[in-house]
């Protein structure tokens, strides 16, 4: 891990010198974004993922240092160990209490969530959601989170002295290094269209990540229980039954996406590191085959691709909210 987190720092710190001191043309500022924006994704991926759930290191200060590596991207790790270590590892999938697949009203992604006229043509238009992502979390999100101290319709502590300190010293730093730095050195307009692209770049991977994992044919979407009810399924066949492993035969994309192309075992044990991952899944995958409980993984990227497009667009069809009614009914 110390040697994976070396590799993907310097490749950061690489790329952003490239983009300082080194960019002499439009077509090399464009390598160096999509360059730097890959290495921020890998950032998030392996070190403050695994960081922020305990899972990097065994002792609890090196894993709070690294959990701050979101901060330095212009998350924050205060609000992330919320929505996602709390909020979407209790319930995902499930519409209302699962914040990450929420879009509305622009798309649909889950068979509980209302469909508009426009949401016909989401697999075409949600990209540029997706690019989206890291600048409604730079500017938006965490902003109006910590105000409304929610996440959705979850709520969540404000945070408070030292802890808010470190929201705000966190967005200030972000801010410091990616926007007003290299204004001293090139023009804002030329600042402000790297900071685009290089942002794009780091949504559509962070984003396309998580729904190729979650929001496909073969995940399931568990609605909420009426009248405040428990759910039908234990909390471990939940995790199985709604996430989905993918190409874990690549030993590339495993390293780059930090294990969550395992995204099963990781549902099931968060605080493990993720280079455990693929010796335990081939374990969890005979433990549920023996119980009866259907693993799911997709042979490639490419194939959980085409997946999360065609369930994009079968949430776009109004003959798919009908269908969700009558199975509901029957059921």
């Amino acid at each position: 891990m110390y040697a994976k987190t070396a590799v993907l720092l310097g490749w950061f710190v690489g790329s952003y010198a490239f983009l300082l001191f080194g960019v002499t043309t439009a077509w090399s500022a464009l390598a160096g974004c999509v360059s730097l924006g890959l290495a921020m994704a890998g950032i998030g991926f392996s070190i403050q993922h695994d960081a922020n759930h305990g899972g990097y290191s065994e002792r609890k200060s090196v894993n709070r240092v690294l959990a701050w590596t979101l901060d330095v991207l212009g998350g924050s790790s205060y609000v992330w160990s919320w929505k996602h270590n709390i909020f979407h590892h209790s319930h995902p999938n499930v519409a209302g209490l699962d914040a990450d697949i929420d879009i509305q009203p622009f798309c649909r992604v889950a068979p509980a969530q209302p469909l508009h006229a426009a949401h016909r043509f989401q697999h075409f238009y949600i990209w540029l959601l997706y690019g989206l992502l890291a600048v409604k979390w730079h500017f938006v999100d965490d902003f109006k989170d910590v105000l409304n101290g929610s996440v959705g319709r979850q709520k969540m502590p404000r945070p408070a002295g030292r802890t808010l300190v470190g929201v705000l010293g966190g967005k200030l730093f972000f801010y410091g290094w990616a926007l007003v730095l290299p204004a001293l050195f090139h023009p804002v307009w030329k600042v402000a269209l790297c900071y685009a692209v290089t942002s794009f770049v780091l949504g559509v991977t962070l984003a396309s990540v998580f729904q190729l994992a979650h929001c496909v044919e073969e995940a399931a979407f568990p609605e909420l229980p009426e009248g405040g009810g428990t759910f039908s399924r234990e909390w471990a066949v939940h995790q199985v039954e709604t996430t989905v492993d993918f190409a874990r035969g690549n030993p590339l994309v495993s390293w780059y996406l930090g294990g969550l192309n395992f995204q099963v075992v990781h549902h099931l044990f968060p605080r493990v590191c993720h280079l455990h991952y693929p010796a335990l899944s081939r374990i969890i995958e005979d433990t549920c085959h023996e119980h009866g409980v259907r693993y799911r993984a997709q042979e490639s990227v490419g194939a959980a691709l085409r997946s999360h497009v065609r369930w994009l667009k079968r949430m776009g069809r109004p003959e798919a909210a009908v269908e969700t009614v009558a199975v509901a009914v029957a059921s």
